[in-house]
């Protein structure tokens, strides 16, 4: 199997797991998450924090905004 194939399959495997969850799923996936980023970021050294922490903030900011303007189109959305 090439890599292609694989990663497809591997996409199809998320796509059919994130039909099956629920909130407390995703919840517990972004706990996940953030601990694994916290135990990453214990183990930077001193002199490249500043440049992690401006990284990760700019990777913040692009990531929430689509996220919360979906949130927010979803809201305004007339019931259907």
């Amino acid at each position: 199997m090439c890599c292609v194939e694989y990663l497809k399959k591997l996409l199809e495997l998320g796509d059919r797991y994130i039909k099956n969850c629920n909130w407390k799923d995703f919840s517990l996936l972004k706990v996940c998450l953030f601990s694994m980023g916290l135990i990453a970021g214990t183990q930077v050294p001193e002199k490249h924090k500043k440049t992690i922490i401006k990284i990760s903030a700019v990777l913040f900011v692009v990531a929430y905004i689509p996220l919360v303007a979906k949130l927010l189109f979803i809201a305004m959305e007339k019931d259907q």
